[in-house]
C-alpha cells in the first residue's frame, strides 16, 4: 500500500468515526467520545488539519487531550458508563436468553466496567 493510499484510508476512517460520533450524540445506544478519540487517532496520519480542528473544539478537545495524555476518564463519565452497563444487564435479565448468553453478557460488562474504573480520573 502506498503512502498516499494509507493517508486516504486514515482520512476515511477518521471521517467515519466522526459520523458515528455524530450519530452517537443523538442515539443513546451509541458512544460519542470513543469515536471522537478514534477519529483524532486516524486524523493523525490522515489529516493533521482535521485532528487539530477536533483538538481545538472547546467541547471535545479537552476530553481527547486528557485521554491521549493520561488515559483519564472523568469520574462523572465513569459513573454514567458503569451505571448504563449495569442497567443494560438488568434489562437483559427480562429477556428470554440462553444462560450462556447471560454469562457472556455479564462477563463482558464486568470486563468493561473494570477497565473504565481502572482508568485515572480526569
Amino acid at each position: 500500500m502506498t503512502e498516499q493510499m494509507r493517508k486516504l484510508l486514515h482520512l476515511m476512517l477518521g471521517c467515519l468515526c466522526v459520523l458515528l460520533a455524530a450519530i452517537g450524540a443523538v442515539l443513546p445506544v451509541m458512544p460519542t467520545t470513543v469515536f471522537l478519540i478514534l477519529a483524532a487517532f486516524f486524523f493523525t496520519k490522515g489529516s493533521p488539519r482535521l485532528r487539530q480542528w477536533l483538538l481545538d473544539n472547546p467541547r471535545i478537545g479537552p476530553t481527547i487531550r486528557d485521554w491521549e495524555a493520561t488515559g483519564a476518564i472523568p469520574r462523572r463519565i465513569k459513573l454514567l458508563s458503569v451505571s448504563m452497563m449495569a442497567g443494560s444487564f438488568v434489562l437483559a435479565c427480562f429477556l428470554d436468553m440462553h444462560i450462556a448468553l447471560r454469562v457472556l453478557h455479564f462477563a463482558l460488562i464486568a470486563a468493561g466496567s473494570a477497565y473504565v474504573l481502572s482508568r485515572p480520573d480526569a
